[in-house]
């Protein structure tokens, strides 16, 4: 492996557990359709695609929808999380020394996801993360990943190009993007994934956040 010259993250999974906020929006959006709550377990199987899968998601669990049941869904859901995206949303356990650690061997660092800018620039904020990142790409700056170019747009945001960069996720999506990108993937077994862990390929794979460095040869 060629010496790291940045790390990207992937954040909903990866470095945060943001599902119990995800699943409190989506049941006050359900219940404004009179339709049933999800359970948390299946917000955090549905989330990893964007705000528009997960709410066709949530809507198909609960009883199907036309279009206009559809929009009004996104419409309910995006104003209720937009609202109070962080209150029972925490970093993962070790995440926050990870970022320690890069910030200290001079390794700049990048969030891409698909979660929306705004809710993502608020969680960082509220966290006290923001300061780690020199650029954060969500998931309606560009496009949506597994497509390269929002991994792509990130690192030039950043000044760099791909060669000597890592993205570290926890999902098919991610591993896909990595792969798409042609860099280097770090796969975290404790996210949102929905195949067996074992069926990732990944450069490197933790998973507890405390491994991380030492896998990507830091510190």
């Amino acid at each position: 492996m060629q010496p790291i010259k940045a790390v990207i993250f992937d954040l909903d999974g990866t470095l945060i557990d943001s599902v119990p906020d995800i699943h409190a929006a989506a049941v006050k959006m359900l219940e404004g359709l009179d339709r049933p709550a999800i359970s948390l377990t299946q917000a955090a199987r549905f989330v990893g695609n964007g705000v528009g899968k997960f709410v066709e998601r949530c809507i198909d669990a609960t009883g199907q929808g036309d279009s206009a049941v559809l929009a009004r869904a996104h419409a309910d859901f995006r104003e209720h999380y937009h609202a109070d995206p962080s209150s029972l949303t925490r970093p993962y356990p070790g995440a926050v020394t990870v970022l320690d650690g890069l910030r200290a061997a001079g390794i700049p660092m990048g969030i891409c996801t698909n979660k929306p800018y705004a809710p993502t620039v608020a969680i960082l904020e509220t966290l006290q993360l923001s300061a780690y990142f020199g650029a954060v790409v969500g998931g309606d700056t560009i496009v949506l990943k597994p497509d390269p170019a929002p991994l792509h747009l990130c690192l030039e945001r950043m000044g760099l190009d791909a060669q000597g960069a890592v993205f570290v996720g926890d999902s098919e999506t991610d591993e896909q993007t990595a792969i798409n990108t042609g860099i280097p993937f770090a796969f975290f077994t404790g996210g949102y994934r929905k195949k067996p862990a074992e069926e990732f390929k990944a450069a490197y794979r933790f998973d507890h956040h405390d491994a991380l460095l030492g896998l990507l040869g830091v510190g």
